[in-house]
């Protein structure tokens, strides 16, 4: 199986982490959410995946385009 990067489409500020590494996803369900100008946005799964790493913390502020976790199918 392919690992696949998810990428930030904004930049801002990680809110919370709503997973974990090892944890499977659905579609839609939110690997994260970002805050940017007071606006929650959620970063979600893009279909059913495992989570194999995530590579930021809570509070740490992201750039567009930045790698925020690595997922397999």
């Amino acid at each position: 199986m392919a690992v696949k990067e998810i990428k930030s489409v904004i930049a801002g500020k990680v809110w919370k982490l709503t997973c974990k590494a090892g944890d499977r996803l659905a579609g839609d369900d939110p690997l994260m959410i970002l805050e940017s100008m007071k606006m929650e946005i959620p970063v979600p799964a893009p279909g059913h995946c495992t989570v194999k790493q995530i590579l930021v913390q809570e509070g740490e502020h992201i750039t567009e385009g930045q790698t925020v976790a690595h997922i397999e199918n």
